[in-house]
């Protein structure tokens, strides 16, 4: 999705009502500390002077993270959905801020059937009664993107239909260009924000915010997945009717079926519940460390479990990639942990992360041993695997390494298997199921055929290489001929200073004109040209109050930068 930065006085008024909106909010909840912070009158001080500081009521019986998770809730459907990616991200926020963050919901009430069928009939160019034989009017479930309901084709099919949310595109697209100003702000005010870089972040999540508003990619990863898992009769994945899908509308086969979470309807059915965590664990191994591609929110009620057992997936609108490299390193970091090998689970978790200046080894490995220390002595059943990772990517980032979303998405999809499969199996051991594929992956790489491919792959890209270096050696001499070669320089690090240079820039030529002003009025006032109050020149007089204005105006300013 293209956000646009903002900041230019016609592009923030475009916005201006919405930001009053999020900081009446944040006022509301008590983050008055948070807009003085990030200096937010610096950038929108006409808009905010539109807004009235009185004095709102606090919640003061909540904690502070309880607080963030409200706002969120109440700023609407984009906020909620940043929140919930933020949740999986123990590298940037405390622990309680996520276990809150965990828990946002999108509370949202459903729109009209009326406009359910204007979008319906709009996207698929018929009317709705030529498509589907009967419609449900009243939605399945509501959320904050679209909501679902069930409907029969007209060949007779059962089907479920979800249909995205009238003009929510536009609400999100202004959302995410205050989220980006937002984040802007906090990497210049905010200290040691600027290594997380939030703007990062916030593009990040816009592309795939993106991806989510097009239900065509959704129905593009449902039948891949399907794919992967073909001839597997431990999975079901609802087909999708291509005919009645659109980038706004979505139409996929309806399943019945129970909740993985729901113990006692699967005992009732004698549903074996061992079996399924066993099952459901083996299936997201297979996704990450086969496949790279993984349902990414695999919460229970994404997964029904039919009769004999089987797992189906539904809401394929958040998927993870991981790379084969990624997958390898990965299996390794495991390996190295399980063998309590810190030198090596620090080599890995170096490859895994993106940095800009290596950290110490010997604090790393440090850290790395006293996390071993905590989990690997205890009995194995007992051990969390997504604790044990988590940690240490919370640790990674204490060393000021960046970890990669998708691999964020791929622990936060583990530990929600894993948690599941404790509520269904007291005795699950995520440790036992995952080692036999941890290992597999390692083997792989000392097959014959891998090690051939692997050669094969690199000679082909060395015998390109060579094969280029004439022609881009004889580019550069071509250049350097014409004189055309240049040598660019980055400076990193000037913002501050000339941010400053502007701010003083400003007050000298705002003081200048402020002295003219106060001596020409000054100079009327003894020529006495009419007309006069007072035997007083007006022009004069109406002079040094402009100028008084401006001088009180600039003293203000001044000292609410605190700086004289």
């Amino acid at each position: 999705m293209f956000i646009r930065r903002i900041g230019t006085i016609g592009r923030t008024y475009r916005h201006i009502q919405r930001y009053r909106q999020i900081l009446a909010v944040l006022f509301t909840y008590g983050f008055e500390d948070l807009v003085d912070s990030l200096k937010m009158e610096q950038h929108l001080e006409i808009g905010l002077r539109m807004i009235p500081r009185k004095q709102r009521e606090r919640i003061e019986s909540f904690s502070r993270a309880e607080r963030i998770r409200m706002a969120l809730e109440e700023l609407g459907p984009t906020f909620v959905k940043m929140g919930q990616i933020l949740s999986t991200r123990p590298d940037l926020l405390p622990v309680e801020l996520i276990q809150q963050l965990a828990k946002l919901q999108d509370q949202v009430p459903a729109f009209s059937f009326s406009e359910a069928r204007e979008i319906i009939e709009a996207e698929l160019d018929k009317p709705l009664e030529q498509v589907f034989g009967s419609f449900d009017e009243r939605p399945l479930a509501a959320a904050s993107i679209g909501q679902v309901h069930r409907a029969r084709l007209a060949g007779g099919e059962e089907v479920v239909v979800k249909v995205q949310r009238p003009a929510i595109q536009k609400t999100v697209g202004v959302d995410l260009e205050i989220m980006l100003h937002l984040a802007t702000l906090m990497e210049k005010h905010l200290k040691g924000w600027e290594i997380q870089q939030p703007t990062r972040i916030v593009e990040e999540f816009a592309r795939t915010l993106e991806k989510e508003l097009d239900y065509r990619l959704e129905a593009a990863h449902t039948e891949r997945f399907a794919l992967q898992f073909d001839g597997d009769t431990r999975v079901r994945v609802p087909r999708i009717h291509r005919e009645a899908t659109t980038g706004r509308v979505l139409t996929m086969e309806y399943v019945s079926g129970i909740k993985a979470s729901e113990i006692e309807r699967l005992e009732r059915e004698g549903l074996d519940r061992r079996e399924i965590a066993r099952r459901g664990f083996d299936l997201i191994m297979k996704q990450v460390f086969v496949h790279g591609f993984f349902h990414a929110d695999p919460h229970p009620g994404n997964i029904f479990i039919l009769p004999g057992n089987v797992i189906c997936y539904l809401d394929f609108g958040m998927m993870g990639r991981l790379s084969r490299q990624h997958r390898e390193n990965f299996a390794d970091l495991l390996m190295s942990v399980a063998r309590r090998d810190e030198s090596k689970a620090a080599d890995y978790l170096l490859k895994l992360t993106i940095w800009d200046e290596q950290p110490g080894r010997d604090s790393l490995e440090r850290d790395v041993a006293g996390i071993m220390d905590e989990h690997l002595y205890k009995p194995l059943k007992d051990l969390e695997l997504g604790k044990l990772i988590q940690q240490l990517l919370e640790m990674a980032a204490r060393h000021r390494l960046r970890v990669p979303p998708d691999l964020f998405l791929m622990i936060k999809a583990l530990s929600t298997v894993e948690g599941l499969g404790r509520v269904l199996d007291p005795d699950f051991d995520a440790v036992k199921q995952a080692a036999p594929v941890v290992r597999r992956i390692q083997w792989s790489r000392v097959h014959p055929a891998r090690i051939a491919e692997d050669l094969f792959s690199s000679g082909g890209e060395l015998i390109h290489l060579f094969q280029e270096i004439p022609g881009e050696l004889r580019e550069i001499l071509r250049q350097a001929r014409r004189g055309k070669v240049r040598i660019e320089f980055e400076h990193r690090g000037l913002e501050p200073m000339l941010s400053a240079h502007d701010r003083i820039s400003n007050r000298i030529a705002f003081a200048i004109v402020l002295a003219s002003l106060v001596i020409g009025s000054a100079l009327i006032v003894l020529s006495g040209i009419p007309p006069r109050w007072h035997e007083i020149p007006v022009i004069g007089l109406a002079g040094f109050v402009v100028a008084g204005a401006m001088g009180f105006g600039l003293v203000i300013s001044i000292l609410r930068h605190g700086r004289m």
